[in-house]
């Protein structure tokens, strides 16, 4: 279930992000104005575009987070095959 909110959290960015790019809403920011001596515009595409980042990197840590705390299974914690001493590394590791 954890996986599927996962899924809905990422689509739902997508979507969100989708709208902030398009004509209607992208035609707020085009005006002659200035912010700190910038044009609006590219000040407002940037905003965006890095708090689209900053809320797509919190979704997916929760996503991470949340796998972290489910209970281990054998896959994960290396029992299906005994115990080791030896670090697990890479295939490159040779």
């Amino acid at each position: 279930m954890l996986e599927r909110l996962g899924t809905q959290r990422l689509l739902a960015l997508f979507a969100a992000g989708w709208l902030l790019f398009n004509f209607p809403l992208l035609a707020l920011w085009d005006h002659d104005a200035t912010l700190w001596g910038l044009p609006l515009f590219p000040v407002a595409l940037f905003v965006l575009w890095a708090a689209l980042i900053v809320v797509l990197a919190w979704a997916v840590e929760q996503g991470a987070n949340s796998r972290s705390t489910a209970e281990p299974t054998e896959a994960t914690t290396g029992l299906a095959n005994g115990p080791t001493t030896a670090p697990i590394t890479g295939p490159d590791s040779d």
